[in-house]
């Protein structure tokens, strides 16, 4: 099973986070809020917040925006994964995805399926690299974020968790880009 190798330093993160809302502002965003609290509470390091409107371009081009700036190694979307007709955010972002992590999304509905059953069918949480920034899209509801990050990304993020995790391999995103 996974664990936290505690010989190994912790490596902070630079992490923005996106809210995609058409009615959301800072004062209600409450699940940008739970993120925010988390990767902070972890030791990682805001490294910008936004909120958008559900629009696809506008989302998929701040994600390139972040994935172009050295100061953000990870975005975390929350909001417009859903299956309404407004819902753009799993659709902006494998616009800018050079490579999705198909196993973020089935893990995630496991873990909502423990807690909220067959409704965990509704949610398209993703994630992906693109420019050696990982980008990962969870639903709108702080308790999914709170799941998202508790579950998956807390693990993932953390340079210290065994047997392997996301920061240990970020040299070697874009080692398709370094002349031979």
């Amino acid at each position: 099973m996974s664990r936290i190798d505690e010989s190994l330093p912790f490596i902070p993160l630079r992490i923005a986070v996106l809210t995609v809302s058409d009615t959301r502002g800072l004062e209600d965003d409450r699940s940008g809020d739970t993120l925010v609290g988390c990767l902070t509470e972890a030791g990682h390091v805001l490294a910008d917040r936004r909120i958008l409107p559900d629009e696809r371009e506008a989302i998929a081009a701040q994600l390139r925006a972040w994935c172009e700036d050295p100061q953000v190694d990870a975005v975390i979307t929350t909001g417009g994964t859903g299956l309404t007709g407004r819902d753009v955010t799993v659709e902006a972002h494998r616009d800018v995805y050079e490579k999705e992590i198909e196993a973020f999304g089935v893990i995630f509905a496991m873990i909502s399926f423990r807690k909220i059953g067959t409704s965990a069918v509704q949610s398209r949480a993703c994630a992906g690299v693109a420019r050696g920034t990982y980008l990962f899209a969870l639903p709108g509801s702080p308790g999914a974020c709170r799941d998202g990050w508790d579950e998956i990304l807390s693990l993932q993020l953390d340079y210290r968790h065994r047997p392997c995790n996301f920061v240990e391999i970020m040299p070697r995103l874009e080692e398709h880009l370094r002349r031979k």
